[in-house]
């Protein structure tokens, strides 16, 4: 089971810097969020830094972007990090595509699937496997000229992953990605009980083996040795659980968990801007479901207990803010690292 850091907008000697102190604690990679700012540039420098680290994207944001656009920066950032690179994309909420991105956003899981299906027609392409053909819903493909095909070389295996929550979108993982970013709010009843069959469904329609598809797991993880030391971390994670338990599309994980009604109370406080209330909300046997809070000596363990024979890797969602407001717990994270790895 790998180990990585989910890492923010940065510069690009930021991104660099964290970069080479990661690799030296023994870190596997580093995934790269697009938000505010797109990933591509961060991994560039960060992996020019830190020559045998992992990098990803979680996620890139897929419908404003052509398969091809995608394609082409998957196969470049590739090339050009001797394999270390997977792309991870997301479709986003409706409101940020058709009104920040002005792109279309129809069904999104038959949209994400068909979209999967044409970057990969554009990479047989980029390997002289065949022509570029692609006769999908969404995304016909038709015109890749030689001049315009980029070169090839010897990391041409690039894989493709995609973030899933509910069942259709899962499905379509299992069907067609090589790997699913689950969401980092997510309980162990979710993955066991929705998130594996879900993915076991969508694999037996195309003939693969469900087992082959690499679990990417963000995890709220709150280290601390007291309270006092695990207070801020339980803050933000009781908020983030907040702030996504409000949205409509996860608000069956709380049903699964007997917290009947829970994302409406959330949304009425959410909307209203109460923080407080919407943290107060969160309890800490709910916040035990969604995060795992621990002593530094023993997160290790709980990780390895909770995720080994499960996730391909996990990924600390809160470790970069840790690191940075105090950096010498990036020695503590590393110790996490190498015995998460070693297990």
């Amino acid at each position: 089971m790998e180990f990585d850091l989910m890492a923010r907008g940065s510069s690009w000697a930021d991104a660099a810097d964290l970069a080479k102190r990661l690799e030296a604690g023994g870190f596997s990679g580093m995934l790269m969020t697009e938000s505010s700012q797109v990933p591509w540039m961060m991994i560039a420098a960060a992996s020019m830094a830190a020559p045998t680290l992992d990098f990803a994207t979680g996620i890139a944001v897929a419908f404003p972007r052509s398969p091809m656009m995608s394609a082409q920066i998957a196969w470049e950032l590739a090339r050009n990090t001797n394999g270390r690179f997977r792309l991870g994309l997301g479709s986003q909420v409706k409101a940020h595509i058709v009104r920040r991105y002005a792109a279309q956003f129809d069904r999104p899981a038959p949209q994400m699937k068909d979209y999967l299906l044409a970057f990969k027609a554009c990479l047989r392409a980029f390997r002289r496997e065949e022509d570029l053909h692609h006769d999908g819903p969404y995304y016909p493909l038709s015109l890749l000229p030689e001049n315009w095909t980029p070169a090839r070389h010897d990391y041409e295996d690039v894989k493709v992953d995609i973030s899933a929550v509910g069942p259709y979108m899962v499905k379509v993982a299992g069907a067609v990605a090589d790997g699913i970013h689950v969401h980092p709010m997510h309980s162990m009843p979710y993955i066991e009980n929705r998130l594996l069959p879900g993915l076991a469904e969508g694999a037996a329609q195309t003939g693969r083996n469900a087992a082959d598809i690499d679990l990417i797991v963000p995890v709220f993880a709150i280290p601390g040795d007291s309270p006092e030391e695990r207070a801020a971390g339980v803050l933000r994670c009781k908020t983030q659980i907040g702030f996504y338990g409000a949205t409509p599309n996860y608000s069956f994980q709380f049903d699964d968990l007997g917290y009947v009604g829970m994302r409406d109370k959330l949304r009425v406080h959410l909307k209203s801007g109460d923080t407080d209330a919407l943290v107060a909300l969160i309890d800490d046997e709910m916040l035990d479901h969604f995060g795992v809070v621990s002593r530094w000596d023993d997160l290790a363990d709980k990780l390895i207990a909770r995720y080994l024979g499960k996730a391909a890797r996990v990924v600390m969602y809160l470790a970069e803010e840790s690191i940075r407001q105090n950096p010498d717990n990036l020695g503590k994270w590393s110790e996490i690292a190498r015995a998460v790895r070693a297990a």
